[in-house]
């Protein structure tokens, strides 16, 4: 009988194999799942006594599976949620360097007008002192009390030279402090001509004629340029009284 079977003759089949093969018999009587005081004392178990430890084991197992989806499940979440914070700070990352190279384009821009109107103010700083040149060499007080007649006379006489028409000055003045003794070293005389033409006459002149030194000093001159324009120049712009 389908009852009286034995475990020990389907012992080496597994549990599924066994509950497929009850599905089979399903027609036919079904075993008691409780053990019979015979059966139990023949030491007979049924199949759905070998099936409820596995079935229990498996239920366990699959509650420990449903902790771990649960902690997993959480897990992800925390990860979604700090994923979203980074594409967040992202976000706010772009549109701050979107600020900052608006930001970069504005300062180079402005740079390059910085530039231009550097260039610019060089430019009318030259144009402002192109009637100037400067002399050293002069001992103190040899201008005496006119500035501006001492050069008108002095020049001719240095460079050997008749200026027509003769030389006009508007104004020339020593830099810096009055020295009261006559053999300290002599300060820079800056003079401003009336006319250009005689400015460039003057550095003609004193690049044609030969060195003059007056009480042990050389007579230099140079046209009076910004300082961005001398730094360009160089040398250039210096004349030695020859």
């Amino acid at each position: 009988m389908p009852g009286g079977r034995s475990a020990t003759k389907h012992s080496s089949k597994p549990a599924w194999q066994l509950l497929f093969s009850e599905a089979l018999h399903l027609t036919k009587p079904t075993p008691s799942p409780v053990q019979s005081p015979e059966m139990a004392g023949t030491g007979k178990v049924t199949t759905m006594d070998r099936i409820l430890p596995e079935i229990t084991a498996v239920s366990r197992w699959l509650e420990g599976m449903d902790l771990a989806i649960t902690s997993l499940t959480s897990e992800t979440k925390s990860i979604c949620l700090d994923i979203a914070g980074f594409q967040s700070r992202v976000t706010r990352l772009e549109h701050r360097m979107v600020t900052v190279e608006d930001h970069m384009h504005t300062v180079l821009d402005k740079d390059q007008e910085l530039g231009f109107l550097h260039s610019k103010l060089i430019d009318l700083e030259d144009r402002s002192q192109r009637d100037n040149i400067h002399l050293f060499g002069f001992l103190e007080q040899a201008e005496g009390a006119d500035t501006p007649s001492f050069l008108r006379t002095v020049f001719p006489e240095l460079t050997e030279t008749v200026f027509d028409p003769p030389l006009e000055f508007q104004k020339a003045h020593c830099l810096g402090p009055r020295r009261n003794d006559s053999s300290s070293k002599p300060r820079l005389i800056i003079a401003c001509l009336l006319r250009h033409e005689q400015v460039c006459q003057l550095l003609t002149v004193a690049r044609a004629c030969g060195p003059i030194k007056t009480n042990g000093y050389e007579i230099c001159m140079m046209a009076d340029f910004s300082r961005d324009s001398n730094e360009c120049r160089g040398d250039s712009c210096h004349f030695a009284l020859k």
